[in-house]
């Protein structure tokens, strides 16, 4: 039976090049795995620890993962690429070289008669406001235009060392899941007064999680820097799994 697969938080190009290329190959190492059985794959985002397109210019490397992308859509299986707080920066080269959908919002989508609500999980229900504000900005078409005035050598260096002191590149090692202090959990419990949803999947949180929240089910990927996890849809219910290469 064909499967629906999820997964996040890689962070290709953390924290330098020898363990970005040995992390990119085992997700590669994945999506060979998977690619017979899956019907559509789904990345929900911070693919990329930073990602930003110039008009003539995309960053160098990631060659195996974007290959690996672009033979999923030559096969007709769809790529749905979710951006996450670290890769906001994707414009249109993926979509019209690799052939992958961008998507910079949650979806709300109807899956085997059950209704999913898929997104990274970043800037969701209340709190986090500097987050916010400092999303708004990255989101700014002005200052977007003004980045890319300067010189790659330049704003790709100077981004990507502000990305490796990000908190949000530190894989959130020490932190575990409380329900109870979870945003995301909040988040569903609002949404759901609202609207029912069977299923939230997010990533950003770098916990896997499978959890009920009152009717509905959240499930959060984890990431590729601690915990190499995933989940996939099998037409019936949700599963989380942990990625043991052969």
């Amino acid at each position: 039976m064909p499967k629906i697969y999820f997964a996040s938080d890689m962070h290709l190009g953390f924290p330098r090049q020898e363990e970005s290329i040995h992390r990119e190959r085992k997700v590669v190492k994945w999506l060979d795995d998977i690619i017979d059985q899956a019907d559509e794959l789904y990345l929900l985002g911070d693919v990329f620890d930073f990602w930003f397109e110039y008009k003539h210019v995309v960053p160098r490397g990631f060659t195996r993962f974007l290959g690996k992308l672009a033979e999923f859509t030559d096969r007709g299986k769809p790529v749905h690429f979710f951006t996450g707080n670290h890769d906001v920066w994707v414009f249109d080269y993926l979509p019209k070289e690799i052939g992958v959908h961008v998507h910079r919002k949650p979806i709300i989508k109807e899956i085997d008669g059950k209704k999913f609500f898929i997104g990274h999980g970043d800037g969701l229900g209340s709190g986090d406001v500097g987050y916010k504000l400092l999303k708004g900005i990255f989101t700014n078409k002005v200052l977007q235009w003004l980045f890319a005035r300067l010189h790659p050598n330049g704003a790709v260096g100077f981004a990507h060392r502000w990305s490796k002191h990000s908190r949000y590149s530190k894989g959130f090692a020490t932190e575990d899941y409380n329900p109870e202090k979870e945003h995301l959990v909040s988040f569903i419990k609002n949404h759901e007064a609202n609207e029912h949803c069977d299923y939230y999947i997010f990533g950003h949180r770098h916990f896997p999680v499978h959890h009920k929240v009152g009717e509905a089910t959240y499930v959060n990927l984890g990431d590729w820097l601690n915990h190499f996890s995933y989940a996939y849809w099998d037409g019936e219910q949700m599963h989380l799994e942990k990625y043991q290469a052969d």
